[in-house]
């Protein structure tokens, strides 16, 4: 086959790879490295910036889709490639711009709490950036599903992996990192007692 390829196409410098195990071992490593780095980061990042139990929320809602986004690929049967590992780092920086989003709205919100709960002032929250985040999902959907549906056959797979993970992204950033931190800071004293006493009226 090499040598009918060669002499038709006129090939004059012929190069063997050999691609094995070791290659998958090594960019799995890296991989998870990335992973492990940039979660660090996001966690010193999110605490300095907001507060440490936000940090602890996004990097859940983050792991969240990261799972959900391969528990789907390995269910489909797709190969893993160079490009799902991009896809999942890509995954990581869409899925906690949404959380950011929703727990900026909270800090704004938290500063001036009423007569309510921190659950509730939560809620109020979800409900002024819901539209935005449904609006910017659409439209980074749209460019994403078109790789998808008439794209090449190597960006495919990137754009599968995406896709998902931008989709569980947005409901992770308001049913996983939200209802979180809801839970864990009713746990302090003062939004204890805020609970406590709107539950009553």
């Amino acid at each position: 086959v090499v040598k009918a390829i060669s002499a038709q196409y006129k090939v004059e410098d012929e190069q063997f790879e050999q691609v094995g195990p070791g290659w998958g071992a090594e960019i799995t490593r890296r991989a998870l490295w990335a992973l492990v780095l940039s979660l660090v980061g996001l966690l010193i990042y999110i605490s300095f910036r907001f507060e440490f139990k936000m940090a602890v929320a996004a990097i859940v809602a983050l792991l969240h889709d990261i799972a959900v986004t391969i528990g789907i690929y390995s269910l489909v049967g797709r190969d893993v490639a160079p490009a799902t590992i991009a896809a999942l780092l890509t995954i990581l920086g869409y899925s906690l711009y949404d959380t950011i989003v929703v727990f900026h709205k909270v800090g704004e919100n938290t500063a001036k709490i009423g007569k309510e709960s921190y659950g509730s002032m939560v809620n109020r929250s979800l409900n002024q950036v819901l539209m935005r985040s449904i609006n910017t999902s659409i439209t980074s959907l749209l460019p994403v599903f078109a790789i998808l549906f008439f794209g090449g056959e190597t960006l495919k797979d990137f754009a599968f992996a995406l896709a998902i993970g931008m989709i569980s992204g947005v409901y992770s950033s308001l049913m996983v990192a939200s209802p979180l931190l809801v839970f864990w800071k009713e746990k302090e004293a003062y939004y204890g007692n805020l609970k406590r006493k709107y539950a009553r009226s």
